[in-house]
């Protein structure tokens, strides 16, 4: 075989198709469009429109919700910690913060931080420091022996502020007497 042997194989590459270019084309004069109407014309916007009546997209019920107050945890299970730690791509001998998650390419995403999961088994005494985790997953950190510390704060009211607003609408109620 030579180099100028080569050439692509049959029907890869077709001419470009040049419609409206004369009746001797076979394609000219209307170009495949039909006859008039605003399909035929150049700017066809008309994709779900069904003749007047209420569109589809617009008949079918809303669902979902989404929260503007909800946050955006990247999700990490402590099984994979491990494995990662027992391919020496994680040093569980330091603390395991954010930054080492995300360094080692465990966590991706996540503008709120890293909420630590409970799926699969940890046995390396490691210290965390997260955003988030779940009671699972502290409890099976903590029971090989390591600890969590989680750095953002629940949304839960404290103790202190419960009997506060419980008085306040006590002393509210009263005058409404």
């Amino acid at each position: 075989m030579k180099l100028t042997d080569i050439r692509d194989n049959d029907g890869a590459r077709r001419p470009r198709f040049r419609k409206g270019r004369g009746i001797g084309s076979g394609k000219g004069k209307t170009a495949a469009r039909g006859q008039k109407g605003q399909k035929s014309r150049s700017g066809v916007s008309i994709n779900g429109f069904g003749g007047g009546q209420m569109p589809l997209h617009m008949r079918l019920p809303k669902r979902g919700f989404n929260n503007p107050f909800g946050k955006d945890f990247a999700e990490v299970n402590i099984g994979m910690v491990q494995k990662w730690i027992d391919a020496k791509k994680l040093d569980g001998k330091k603390d395991i913060t954010e930054e080492a998650l995300r360094a080692c390419g465990l966590a991706r995403g996540g503008k709120d931080g890293i909420r630590l999961l409970g799926k699969g088994e940890i046995t390396a005494k490691a210290k965390f420091v997260v955003a988030g985790a779940t009671k699972g997953a502290i409890a099976a950190v903590e029971k090989a022996g390591g600890s969590v510390e989680v750095t953002a704060k629940p949304k839960a009211e404290t103790a202190e502020e419960k009997p506060a607003k419980a008085k306040k609408a006590a002393k509210s109620d009263k005058k409404a007497d």
